[in-house]
């Protein structure tokens, strides 16, 4: 992979993984290398494109090693993989995925319920993947997204210091890269933009990536918060495909093609060619035929007189 030089945004499309995966469909494999490949010649440079989890929990990941190596044909693009623990590593590294995203939950009751760990019990097992990547694989990137950062269900209010602390425990252990998760979809602008600033003087340059719902219709509020906070890496899904099913019915993921029109909007580079992105919505609707599909940019069309 050549050196990814990210203009002033790095948009880390997610779809191919947080969309696919929260559907109940099945995308054909054939449909998924297409869509990759379209994201790809869109310039997206950061694409998670699997997750390394049993075939009988996640069928719609079956097919993770095939489209790791499919996707590394392209070699101005980093191809990541979220592991949920050490086996997914192994088979994620084995693949050839350039960097791994682990999600380790703040909050004691979500992680309880999805993993059945303690956030202690998972920078354990963070640490078992650091050493296996520095064993095997030493090139390879590790960050962690801290789900249930912004809030929790089964928990609700999460305590900022509690975020805080976890990271710093995650920092310890030699993660490469650590981010905020409103994985329930409860932040508010004035939360991200605090919670962020306080992640950048805790843990300086670790802070990594914003991954942000639009279950309540703050998503773009929201990444504009993270932005003003420092944050410089976006985590969206095209066509805000993988819907929130804490909020049946509302878009989940931050729609791609909304947040790169506000930030080129903006006069913010983001690298990426929002015509060829909205284009990249014909192969994803080809494999998912009747999947409801988000953003308010490819309604509206671009204004006239958009550069191109």
């Amino acid at each position: 992979m050549t050196s990814i030089q990210a203009p002033e945004v790095l948009i880390s499309e997610v779809g191919p993984r947080d969309g696919l995966q929260s559907v109940k469909a099945t995308m054909p494999t054939a449909d998924k290398l297409r869509w990759i490949d379209a994201l790809a010649s869109a310039g997206l440079r950061e694409i998670e494109v699997a997750s390394f989890v049993p075939a009988q929990l996640l069928p719609q990941m079956a097919d993770a090693a095939q489209v790791v190596q499919h996707a590394l044909r392209h070699t101005d693009v980093r191809i990541m993989a979220l592991v949920p623990n050490l086996r997914g590593a192994q088979a994620a590294l084995q693949a050839g995925a350039q960097k791994l995203t682990l999600p380790v939950s703040v909050s004691p009751a979500h992680s309880l319920a999805n993993v059945r760990k303690t956030p202690e019990d998972m920078v354990e097992e963070v640490q078992a993947v650091l050493r296996l990547r520095d064993d095997i694989a030493p090139g390879v990137f590790v960050e962690v997204g801290m789900s249930t950062a912004f809030g929790c269900t089964l928990q609700g209010q999460v305590p900022e210091d509690d975020v805080l602390r976890l990271a710093q425990l995650l920092a310890q252990a030699g993660v490469d890269e650590i981010g905020l998760s409103d994985t329930t979809g409860m932040a508010n602008p004035a939360q991200v933009r605090r919670l962020f600033q306080r992640m950048f003087q805790e843990i300086g340059p670790l802070t990594g990536a914003a991954h942000l719902h639009n279950t309540r219709g703050l998503g773009l509020a929201n990444a504009l918060a993270a932005y003003e906070a420092g944050v410089r890496t976006f985590d969206s899904s095209l066509g805000g495909l993988g819907g929130c099913p804490y909020a049946p019915g509302a878009s989940g993921n931050v729609v791609t093609e909304d947040l790169v029109f506000m930030f080129e909007a903006m006069g913010v580079s983001t690298g990426i060619d929002l015509n060829l992105l909205m284009a990249a919505r014909a192969p994803l609707k080809a494999g998912l035929p009747g999947e409801p599909l988000y953003g308010m940019t490819p309604e509206a069309g671009l204004p006239k007189g958009w550069r191109t």
